[in-house]
């Protein structure tokens, strides 16, 4: 992800570089601001780098990056640009080239990830209502969906696509994507 700022009436280039697995020495995952192609500062997710003019955002969560923000002095926000290269950068550029194809796909990640979260809320209720002080209490209750193990495999495959999709578009909700990290 990238922004050009100005800095001392020069423009910079400043990019901010995560590695999602974490780092391999100790799997902590980090953001790296590099201004020009020089490494400036290196923070744990979420970061807050300081920055002519603002200051830039980044989170994460376990499908991907949640925010890469610069924030001006004056409250004013801009999300960087991904890098054409990087899987964000490739959703974006078929975005623009196909928007109809990435609206409905878009559409379809968005009710793969409610028709789950909705199943699987169902599917928990039912043990947990079983509970004796919850069941003497509110009483039990049975699910009207019953999946099988592969239908309930063939759901989360899904439901992931469907995040990893959102997170590639650099969209958040925080009930779609419930599993975000800081």
């Amino acid at each position: 992800m990238s922004i050009t700022l100005t800095r001392n009436g020069v423009p910079a280039h400043h990019t901010i570089d995560i590695r999602h697995g974490g780092d391999a020495a100790d799997g902590v995952v980090r953001a790296r601001l590099y201004v020009d192609g020089a490494l400036t500062l290196v923070s744990r997710v979420p970061a807050r780098f300081p920055v002519a003019g603002g200051h830039i955002e980044v989170r994460v969560s376990e499908s991907g990056l949640r925010r890469c923000h610069f924030v001006a002095e004056d409250g004013t926000q801009r999300q960087l640009a991904p890098d054409p290269r990087s899987a964000e950068g490739r959703r974006l550029r078929f975005a623009q080239h196909h928007p109809a194809a990435s609206r409905i796909i878009g559409a379809v990640s968005v009710v793969v990830l409610l028709v789950g979260v909705g199943l699987n809320v169902l599917q928990v209720l039912e043990p947990i209502s079983e509970i004796p002080p919850i069941a003497d209490t509110v009483g039990t209750f049975e699910s009207p969906v019953h999946l099988t193990p592969w239908a309930n495999v063939a759901l989360g495959f899904a439901a992931a696509l469907g995040a990893v999709e959102r997170a590639t578009r650099l969209r958040y909700h925080w009930l779609l994507d419930g599993g975000a990290a800081s």
